[in-house]
């Protein structure tokens, strides 16, 4: 039997007994692995995979990025966080609410890069299983690439979300250095307010990218580069018809790094 099907069967094994993970999700796994997913296929795989961040009332959206034994680490945006004090909740794909902490030294990455606009969170259940992301490459994107991005759109008062969302689109820029905030990726999905910190996948169903910039902002110029210069004219008007996203790489070398 071929390596990667008894992966994908002690995969399966490990998913069958959690009561969170329906039976479509799980085959999701198995044709991930194999083949490019269908646009449906990728919903149901993103739907299980993004969560809610919850202070008061809901802050943004989140992705389930590790497990470790009962302990989840979840990834999203820093400004997701500095818009409300904690303490901060996670809610799950299923409806649980769960307290969340930041990460431990011993367990977890409890640091990002500073001029990165990502944070960490992590919570525990014992009793319930949750399907965790698979982490791919924004390197192999290329422009015109189809990409699907996933969150919790709020309502126009911008307090309640209306349920979960996929925006389909494509690569529309690839900067060749980050914006303030690690922004590199740009693309035509209608990213909306509460889908900062959701995941931008590939057809493959890996996250390849965190959301984070919708287009055409309100006010300020996001449109700065880490190292203090700003595009020309062109380039930014360019800039700001498309959604913008953070590369996982920052999050998946981090990690590495820390054992």
């Amino acid at each position: 039997m071929d390596w990667r099907k008894i992966l994908l069967v002690a995969i399966i094994s490990s998913l069958s007994i959690s009561s969170a993970i329906p039976a479509s999700h799980q085959t999701v796994v198995v044709e991930r692995s194999l083949n490019k997913l269908s646009q449906q296929q990728v919903q149901k795989l993103a739907a299980a995979i993004t969560v809610k961040i919850l202070s008061g009332g809901f802050l943004g959206s989140g992705i389930l990025v590790h497990q470790d034994g009962h302990v989840y680490t979840v990834l999203t945006n820093a400004h997701v966080l500095r818009s409300s004090k904690p303490p901060y909740r996670i809610q799950t794909p299923d409806g649980q609410v769960y307290a969340a902490s930041f990460p431990v030294e011993k367990l977890h990455v409890n640091s990002l890069p500073e001029d990165a606009d990502l944070a960490l969170l992590e919570f525990r259940s014992s009793k319930r299983k949750y399907q965790v992301a698979f982490l791919g490459s924004s390197s192999n994107l290329n422009i015109g690439n189809e990409v699907f991005a996933a969150g919790f759109p709020v309502d126009t008062q911008g307090f309640v979300d209306r349920g979960f969302s996929l925006k389909v689109g494509e690569i529309s820029l690839v900067l060749d250095k980050a914006l303030e905030g690690g922004y590199r990726i740009g693309y035509t999905n209608d990213i909306q307010k509460g889908m900062s910190g959701g995941p931008l996948l590939n057809r493959a169903g890996e996250v390849v990218a965190i959301n984070g910039m919708h287009a055409e902002p309100l006010w300020g110029n996001p449109y700065v580069y880490q190292d203090g210069t700003e595009p020309d004219r062109d380039l930014r008007l360019e800039m700001e018809r498309y959604s913008w996203g953070i590369p996982m790489e920052i999050y998946v070398h981090q990690r590495k790094g820390k054992g």
